[in-house]
Formats: structure tokens, sequence, C-alpha cells
């Protein structure tokens, strides 16, 4: 097991914050307690790693350009999150082969496993390659991430070819491990007979639907945890998505040929979390990053990272504009009490879709906390942008004064933030929706457990509903849905060792778009019955399939739910049962979460399972099920 990103990870919780404005009751009524096993723990693996042969090649070769020498190099920890097999690959074959000539084929192997803390298993492997099988593409059913350029998540039972009817008589048609990997988190996009996903592993995939084998396959930098945006437009079909260490990538859809890469940000610990929005030629990026876990070393200057929304030309990736969600730039305020530079504003990241609304020449993104003091107007809110401009229109702030980074709940809190989160961010994808009552609304769950929606003219504040009791993970974590004028409302409420004045609600939940009303709530048993880093709660962002809006829990368990009453009509569990892959290997899922929700397509489900971040069980399967013949 990964041990050092597990820990990083929890104690980076990258998506947390805190209550709203219109409610006078504290989120938080006490203080999370120090982790000071966890703190411990991390340093005896960063002591670990420290002494691995690795260390003396990667300072003589590598650690110039990736301890901030070079703007725009990732930072070691960064890099951290690759695959050794990743990292190997980027220095033997990849963008960073030159740079590593002067180390020896097994100093390279050496600086793989000490820059990601594992052993290496080997050189990255591909899925099977299909035999005789011709890729046909068509106009894709998925235009963005989000399905429809609103972000609702709603596929028709025309095109999914699965309803209430008949989702009992799915059955397994293929199942696939990623080689080298440990989670699932890229959502997979169809277009004609092809399925486009990308993987742990920094591989990007091109899968016949029929057998899942690979059409073809293409090497990205890092992880690709971003959905698949296609494109039928332009000279050629293209698709689109993102790494973790800030590349923005186009290719060719029909052969895997990189016709673009783009770094979205100059800053070394930009990432890209969520799947880029395509309309009219125009890619909308969301910036994220992950500098947030670094104040965990009392030397770090922390932190110099502003969330952002980058719109790339989609034909040649160039860079159209770029809004910040800040718009100072972060400067020296202080320091703090072993004397080093606190610097901000930092933060507002932007880790979600953007929601295209073409009847107002808009985007509208939501934005995380602020990592560093002073607090911004900006931060835990909802942003809308002009599609052509990129110019701030409006800002709606749900939380102020939440400024949080990865030092507060350690034993090294010297650059937490005064304020000390609450860390409720929104980490889901604005939705636009046709209200009878209202009009148009853009609407939003944040990790507090509310869901607001406002005018997309102004961002007035038109209601606001609690429906979870919030948390570090949510309240609502990856997202929500719409169909019509019902949201569904997945709500996480994970344990995170804070105390809260209400109740868990984990579970589904749907609310009346007109009033923000609760029209049915379904509340999931634990089940996990002392299985490790289980949760019955909803941290996947769900899909509204038909008249079903489907998610995976954190139990590991797919379940449908009836739109109209909420009733439970299906549920699969992926984690405690074994799939054979399409390498012949057994494999099986984990937690469910993150913005890899199911996809369906003529009769075809697509369930992405494993989560092995953030306290979730991890897991490796991208399960295909198809309708049983009658």
């Amino acid at each position: 097991m990964h041990y050092s990103i597990l820990l990083l990870a929890l104690l980076l919780s990258a998506c947390n914050q805190s209550s709203t404005q219109q409610e006078s009751n504290p989120i938080v009524t006490t203080t999370p307690p120090l982790q000071t096993e966890g703190s411990q723990q991390y340093a005896d693996i960063q002591a670990a790693k420290e002494a691995l042969p690795g260390k003396a090649h990667y300072d003589r070769a590598c650690k110039a350009c990736h301890s901030g020498a070079v703007k725009r190099a990732p930072q070691r920890e960064m890099i951290g999150l690759m695959t050794p097999e990743s990292v190997l690959h980027t220095i033997t074959k990849g963008v960073m082969r030159d740079e590593a000539q002067s180390l020896t084929a097994q100093e390279k192997r050496e600086v793989a496993e000490y820059i990601s803390g594992v052993k290496l298993g080997g050189e990255l492997t591909p899925l099977p390659a299909c035999d005789n099988k011709s890729a046909t593409l068509a106009s894709s059913s998925s235009i963005n991430w989000g399905i429809q350029l609103e972000n609702t998540r709603t596929i028709s039972t025309e095109v999914a070819g699965i309803s209430s009817k008949n989702i009992t008589k799915l059955t397994t048609k293929w199942a696939i491990a990623f080689p080298d990997s440990s989670r699932v988190r890229s959502q997979p996009t169809f277009a004609g007979n092809q399925i486009f996903v990308g993987s742990h592993s920094g591989i990007v995939y091109s899968l016949d639907r029929d057998e899942g084998c690979a059409s073809w396959s293409y090497i990205a930098s890092a992880e690709v945890r971003t959905g698949i945006t296609y494109s039928a437009s332009g000279p050629d079909p293209m698709i689109f998505f993102g790494d973790v260490i800030g590349n923005v990538y186009g290719l060719n859809a029909n052969t895997g040929e990189k016709i673009w890469r783009t770094r979205a940000d100059d800053h070394p610990n930009a990432t890209i979390t969520g799947t880029p929005s395509l309309n009219n030629n125009m890619l909308y990026v969301p910036v994220s990053s992950l500098e947030v876990s670094l104040p965990i070393n009392p030397d770090y200057e922390c932190c110099t990272f502003r969330g952002s929304v980058t719109a790339l030309n989609a034909i040649t990736g160039e860079i159209q504009w770029k809004t910040y969600t800040i718009e100072e730039e972060p400067a020296v305020t202080g320091q703090n009490s072993v004397g080093t530079n606190i610097i901000g504003p930092s933060g507002a990241v932007v880790w979600n879709s953007p929601s295209i609304d073409v009847i107002n020449n808009q985007l509208y993104v939501g934005t995380g906390e602020n990592m560093s003091s002073p607090a911004s107007l900006t931060s835990d809110a909802m942003l809308a942008m002009d599609l052509d401009t990129g110019k701030l229109n409006w800002a709606f702030q749900a939380t102020a004064n939440d400024v949080w980074n990865s030092a507060c709940d350690t034993t090294t809190p010297e650059n937490c933030p005064v304020e000390n989160g609450p860390d409720f961010d929104f980490g889901g994808a604005t939705v636009i929706v046709n209200t009878t009552k209202h009009g148009r609304l853009v609407i939003a769950g944040q990790k507090s457990g509310f869901v607001h929606a406002l005018h997309p003219k102004d961002g007035s504040l038109v209601w606001q509903t609690r429906v979870g009791r919030g948390g570090i993970q949510g309240g609502i974590h990856f997202g929500i849905a719409a169909k019509g004028e019902t949201l569904l409302i997945p709500i996480s409420d994970m344990t995170d060792g804070r105390t809260y004045p209400n109740p868990d609600r984990p579970g589904m939940h749907a609310l009346d778009a007109n009033s923000g009303g609760l029209l049915w709530s379904t509340l999931l048993e634990d089940k996990c019955v002392g299985r490790d880093h289980c949760h019955p709660g909803i941290s996947q962002v769900p899909t509204v399939i038909g008249d079903l809006v489907i998610a995976g829990s954190m139990d590991g368990v797919a379940r449908a739910y009836a739109i109209d009453t909420g009733k439970i009509v299906w549920e699969l569990d992926t984690s405690q049962q074994e799939f054979t892959s399409t390498l012949g290997t057994l494999t099986k899922g984990g937690s469910m979460s993150g913005g890899a929700g199911p996809v369906a397509n003529k009769g075809l489900l697509l369930l992405s399972s494993g989560y092995s971040l953030y306290n979730h069980m991890p897991g490796n399967l991208l399960l295909a099920l198809e309708l049983k013949s009658e």
C-alpha cells in the first residue's frame, strides 16, 4: 500500500469548508483533535524515504528544478503523487528523458522509488489491445463531464437504454483492472463504439465498448483523474483532459496522437481535478492545487497559489484568457512562530467542472477555502465569469472567513491560520436548472451540507436549504444532479473527528428546485460491519439515468433510486465480490467516490469503484454491465 501518499492525503483534506452566512448556529462545536499519531507516522515515513538510495541521485539530477528554482516545475510532493512506473516512464521515455540522461538505468529506478515511496513493479503496463477491430466514432451523447452544458448529469432512457423497468436485468459484460493502479477516478465518455477513460498510472485509453480491449493508449505525464471531454467538431474528433500536475491535453480521438499539451497554470503545485468543459471550440479548465499539504512543514512559506479558470482554444491549446478567483496577488503579510514568512491571500481553488450558460454567456464554478490569511471574498463561493473574456461578473460567498491548510490538524501547526477552517468549500459542480417559479437558476451543494440557489443575472440568493450535517468530506462532496425541477442531493456526512450540532444524514435526498423544499430522503444504513475505511455515505457524484438516479457509496455499493419516491430499486456491491478482468486477473472495487459518476449508453452501464485516498477503501474496477438478452 502506498502509505506515504495515503497519509499525505489524510492530512491534506483538500476538500473542506465552513458554515453558511444565513445560519447563526456554528457548524463545528469542538476543535478537531490534533492528529499526533498520524503526524508521527508521516514523519517516520518521510524519514524512511530520505534514507532511500534514490535520494542522492534525485538531489544531483532533479532537485534544483523541482524545489522551486524553475517556476513551472512541479515540486517533489506533487510528482510524489505519481506511481513509480509513471515516474520511471517520464525519465526514461517521457518529457524528462533529456534532463535525466546523467542517470544510469538503475539510478533512474531508484529515483522513481524514492519520489513515489513505492517499490517498482516493472514498466508501465497497458491494457490488452484489440485484435482486428476498427474504432468508429460518432457524435457523443456526453457533451461534457456534466453530460449537458448545464451539468445536470441527466441521461435519457432513450440514450441510456436503461430504466426502472429493466435495470434488474443488468449483468456483467466485462471488467477492467487498470495496471499499476489502486484507484479509479476518471469518468468514462462514450463516443460511437469507443469509451475514453483516464487512469491512476497516467495512461488514457480508447476502449472498445463490446470487449473492453484498448484500441489505443496514450501515456500522460501523471495520473489522469479528470473525466474525458469529447468533441466531434474541428478537422478531427478530439478528446481533452487534465493530469494531476497541471497539464491539459488535446488528443486525436481516432489515434491517440497528441495534438497539443498546455500547462494551465505556472504554479508548481497546480493540479487539474475538475474535467474541462467545452463550448464552441473553447475549453474552460478549472485549476486547483495541492499546495494545501505543504504547510505541514513549518519552514514552508504558505501560501502562493490562487485558483483560476483558464480558457483554451480547443483546436490549438493556446490560452485565450485566465481569471484568478482572487484578484490580489499574494504577498508577505507576516511571519509564523518560527520566523517563516506568511504569504497571502491564497487558495479559493476550483476543483469542479464549469457549467456553461449560453443564454447569459457565463460559466459558473465553485471555489474552495483560503489557505492563508487574509480571507478573501471569493473563497467558499459561487462565481460567474464571462465566456468570452473571463470577466468576473459576480460572486456569492456562502461561508466567510474560511481559512485552512493541512497544518491545522497536526502537531506542527505553526502554519495554521488563525481562522482555522472550517474548510467547507464547493467541491461539486454548479448546475443550471429552469424552474417554473423563478426561471433559470444556478445551484450548487457545499461541503457544509447546504444547497444554494442563485439568480444567474446577479448571483442573488433565491433559497438555501440544509440537507446534510456537513463535514470535511461533506456534506455534499463531489456534486449533485437534476432532472427537470427535481434536484438529487447525495450526502456523505463521513465521521471526521469533529463534533457537529446536526445529525448525520448519509444517503440520497431530493429537493424541489423551485423552493428548496425536501421531497424525500433515503438514509443509508451502515452495513460496513467492521470493514476498515468503509462508510455508508455518498461522496460520488450521482447521475440521472431515465427515471432513476444512480450513485455509488463509500461502502462500495452502487444503488439506483426511483426519482419520484427515493425507493432503492437496484443495488450492486462492487467491493465484496471479485470480477475477472480483461487481463485475466481477479479484481474488485472499493469505496465509490469522486467525480467518476455512473454513465450509460445503449444498454451499457459503467461503474467506477476504488478510491485509495482520504481514508476510503482502495479498489481497482471499471465495471461494464449490460442488459440480459431476452
